[in-house]
């Protein structure tokens, strides 16, 4: 028996990002090893400067992440405006208004500047996932400690953009079991239905024998690290390269990691009774 802090994501918007060039920036349909690595980061109050911390987090976890519902996919046109940095050399900037009226000043004496930036931004609309942590070594925090930042954490979470809160508590839990699929099984987290009815109804959380494909609009799949330290319960399908292993969170550098993929196992079928 192995144990796993197990907790869930859901938000309206969620964008998980790939490797951006220009003024592309792509979400993947999972959050990777970073994001989550940062969620939890941010929980516990590591600073991005802090490079020992998030590097002990680096080392210390393995992670999987069980899609129940990748979301719908939604694109923005974005525009921002932002100075350039001749301008912050005399108008050094600390919140945006700095900036915009370090820009303010700058187009003063440069009026054919318009500091305004055009990016495609992408999103997933009303994703859910479930994720699971475990223990690779010793150092860093415990899981249990872990549990607790996710309940109350130092920092603000969000699910990729500070554009994009969770809407749902995440509600760590512990669990003991075998393998990944046995600990999301174990795990009991309220789905989004329930906690509606649970509002409409004026009562505590309703009782369910599972959450599990209430919410889904697509297969449930799940994703896991490929290091070794954990049985995963159904075999790889496919294995992809994604570069998302923290290098330096100040840096903004990362490194390759392999990930392996399986869609959530067929529940077996129930035998039929007599007679029907």
């Amino acid at each position: 028996m192995q144990k796993f802090l197990v907790f869930q994501l859901y938000g309206p918007l969620a964008s998980w990002g790939e490797v951006a060039v220009g003024g592309e920036r792509p979400a993947a349909a999972h959050p990777g090893r970073s994001a989550i690595l940062g969620l939890l980061a941010a929980a516990a109050g590591i600073r991005r400067h802090e490079e020992e911390e998030h590097q002990a987090l680096e080392q210390a976890f393995g992670m999987a992440v069980c899609v129940e519902s990748s979301g719908t996919f939604v694109n923005d046109y974005h525009t921002a405006q932002v100075p350039p940095q001749a301008a912050l050399k005399k108008h050094p900037a600390k919140t945006r208004r700095d900036e915009l009226l370090a820009l303010a000043a700058y187009q003063k004496d440069n009026p054919k500047t318009s500091g305004t930036i055009l990016s495609n931004r992408a999103y997933r609309c009303d994703a859910l996932y479930q994720i699971a942590l475990w223990k690779r070594q010793e150092g860093s925090l415990t899981l249990e400690q872990a549990g607790g930042y996710l309940a109350c954490p130092n920092f603000t979470l969000y699910l990729g953009r500070k554009s994009c809160p969770p809407a749902l508590p995440l509600q760590p839990q512990l669990v003991e079991a075998e393998n990944l699929v046995a600990a999301f099984n174990k795990a009991d987290l309220t789905s989004p239905q329930e906690f509606v009815q649970s509002l409409q109804q004026g009562s505590s959380r309703p009782k369910a024998d599972r959450t599990r494909h209430l919410f889904r609009k697509q297969p449930v799949t799940l994703f896991w690290d490929s290091a070794e330290g954990v049985e995963s319960g159904v075999p790889a399908q496919e294995t992809f390269v994604r570069r998302d292993a923290v290098l330096s969170r100040k840096r903004w550098q990362f490194e390759e990691r392999k990930e392996h993929y399986a869609p959530w196992p067929q529940e077996p079928p129930q035998p039929q009774q007599e007679g029907s």
